[in-house]
């Protein structure tokens, strides 16, 4: 499971990387795009590098549950992040063309994804036995 999230995020900042070009040379130039559009790609940026950041992180210092109900937990959270990002880039095609109106349940899944994620992770780390990690 970590190469998977390690494999999933360093891809991640890769289309982090080429959609920032993408609005960097984006016709009509950024700044002319209504504000809503504008701020639809920015954010829709700002979240994927996040789902990509989560990823990387979880690639290099995952540690995996040998068994029982905390593994299960942590590979549901696993692929709600690995899923998030690829929802999260998928919004940023999809929804900033069409400012406000374009808002779906790519960016909302997304996110909440992310975050039902993290915290299944968190919870499966709690009181973890003698080192718990955190």
């Amino acid at each position: 499971m970590r190469r998977i999230h390690l494999i999933i995020g360093l891809l991640g900042v890769v289309a982090f990387l080429l959609t920032g070009q993408l609005m960097k040379h984006h016709n009509p130039a950024m700044p002319l795009l209504t504000p809503d559009v504008h701020m639809m790609y920015v954010s829709r940026h700002i979240y994927l590098l996040g789902a990509a950041l989560v990823n990387v992180v979880l690639g290099l210092y995952l540690r995996e549950e040998p068994q029982g109900w905390r593994k299960v937990l942590q590979r549901i959270g696993s692929l709600l992040i690995l899923f998030s990002a690829v929802s999260l880039l998928m919004a940023f095609i999809a929804e900033p063309p069409l400012g406000m109106a374009g808002l779906s349940w790519r960016s909302y899944f997304g996110l909440i994804a992310l975050f039902a994620g993290v915290m299944t992770h968190l919870v499966t780390a709690i009181n973890r036995g003698a080192d718990p990690g955190i």
